[in-house]
């Protein structure tokens, strides 16, 4: 018996889309090229859903606050849904604040914006911050505490209150073996 075909034009065109978007941009300090960090959010967010608005979302969640696309570019290609979507999960920076200077007002901005965010935007969102955790994780393993000098912020108590903040921002998500994962590592890394 055949397979039913899946319909995965949308995302099919998102992802081409990010991969142009992100092309030739390295991943902070990993020395890999940052299209595989969309690519795993999008894996994760496939572990919840199988919208393909939200995968095609969870794909492109980072081509507004990373690269010269604007939302307009993004809602006329995807429309209003996946825009919304994709600003929902970008940082906004303040005009002559430098990211190290504006580092904990625009993360507590975005766990304030994610609690009361749609369980839609939480999947995404959860696929992009697993996603980092799961690098945090495995950085730590080798560097330590070396590993914090390459953020904006440096005191690894300020990354353990942005996750554990994210952490409760998404805890509608906790049914899911994404959460368990999310705060299971946030624990593996914090409570050492």
């Amino acid at each position: 018996m055949a397979n039913k075909a899946l319909n995965t034009d949308l995302l099919d065109r998102a992802i081409i889309f990010a991969v142009r978007a992100h092309a030739g941009t390295e991943r902070r300090g990993k020395g890999f090229p940052y299209i595989v960090h969309p690519m795993e959010s999008m894996e994760i967010v496939s572990t919840i859903t199988s919208d393909q608005e939200l995968l095609a979302a969870a794909a492109l969640h980072d081509v507004i606050e990373d690269t010269s696309v604007t939302r307009e570019e993004l809602q006329q290609a995807f429309g209003e849904r996946i825009a919304r979507l994709v600003v929902a999960e970008s940082d906004t920076f303040e005009a002559g604040v430098s990211e190290e200077d504006s580092w904990h007002d625009r993360k507590r901005a975005a766990i304030e914006r994610l609690a009361r965010a749609s369980r839609d935007t939480k999947i995404v969102a959860l696929g992009d911050k697993l996603s980092n955790m799961r690098a945090i994780a495995r950085d730590y393993a080798v560097q330590g505490e070396m590993l914090w000098q390459i953020f904006h912020a440096k005191d690894k108590r300020d990354h353990e209150w942005h996750y554990r903040g994210l952490a409760d921002s998404l805890r509608e998500l906790e049914d899911t073996f994404a959460f368990r994962e999310f705060e299971s590592l946030i624990d593996q890394v914090f409570e050492q």
